[in-house]
């Protein structure tokens, strides 16, 4: 599979920066929609954005580094070519909610609300961007017979043989799991009103599927024995729990 989708003066246009750049733009779009379902201004929400999507690049970034430094230390320099991938989502997470809780509380604005009105755009940006890691060649788990590779479509096929090697595209199942949660979380912003619901949902629902099919993949980052991703996964569901015990009483109003 070809990862350069064009050039236009010379200059390489990736496959993996149009569905990055893409599942933003369209993350925006959805977001504005959204506003009126926690009655937030979307000249607000910008203003966030501008700040935490920026540093939520830096933090994906950054935490991919920092595990695979080994790749990076002797060519400094590499750290900020991002253009063939090389980007955690969960750092990217972290540095962009930490972002969006301090501009929210400098600007007196609700940061829950805030959240609940752009998760739904911020998981099917995930899911759009899986497609970026399929035309890298990366992001998938490990090798399967033509038996098995044949049930999807051809062109899924032609991306995931690398090297003569069929290979489990597991960047398709959490692109589809992650479409399936950005329809769940659509319809929980529009049938809840109890701020936050939506915003733990998301992290509940990404981080167990997450969870399932970063043990399917090959190329995790690691921390000893254990898969990075896992364990961050893990944090991520216990916290959804916390929150859905500790806010029992209102669901039930």
């Amino acid at each position: 599979m070809n990862p350069i989708a064009f050039y236009i003066f010379g200059i390489s246009i990736r496959w993996y920066a149009i569905f990055i750049s893409t599942g933003m733009l369209i993350g925006i779009i959805i977001a504005k929609y959204n506003c009126k379902y926690r009655n937030i201004d979307f000249d607000s929400v910008l203003d966030v954005v501008l700040i935490s999507l920026p540093m939520g690049i830096i933090g994906a970034r950054l935490y991919y580094v920092v595990f695979q430094f080994n790749d990076y230390k002797d060519n400094l320099i590499s750290i900020l070519n991002i253009r063939q991938g090389g980007l955690a989502i969960h750092g990217g997470i972290l540095f962009a909610v930490l972002a969006a809780y301090f501009v929210t509380r400098h600007k007196k604005l609700s940061f829950l609300k805030m959240a609940d009105a752009t998760a739904p755009s911020i998981v099917i940006a995930q899911s759009l961007g899986r497609w970026g890691n399929f035309f890298n060649g990366e992001a998938h788990g490990g090798p399967v017979s033509y038996g098995f590779i044949q049930h999807f479509p051809s062109f899924i096929q032609n991306g995931m043989l690398i090297d003569g090697v069929y290979y489990q595209p597991t960047f398709l199942y959490e692109s589809t799991w992650n479409f399936a949660v950005f329809i769940i979380l659509m319809i929980t912003l529009r049938r809840s009103r109890n701020n936050g619901l939506v915003f733990f949902t998301y992290l509940g629902l990404y981080s167990a599927g997450r969870f399932l099919i970063e043990g399917l993949r090959t190329d995790s980052l690691m921390l000893g024995p254990f898969r990075i991703a896992q364990l961050v996964s893990l944090i991520g569901v216990a916290i959804w729990i916390a929150y859905l015990i500790l806010n029992r009483k209102s669901y039930r109003k």
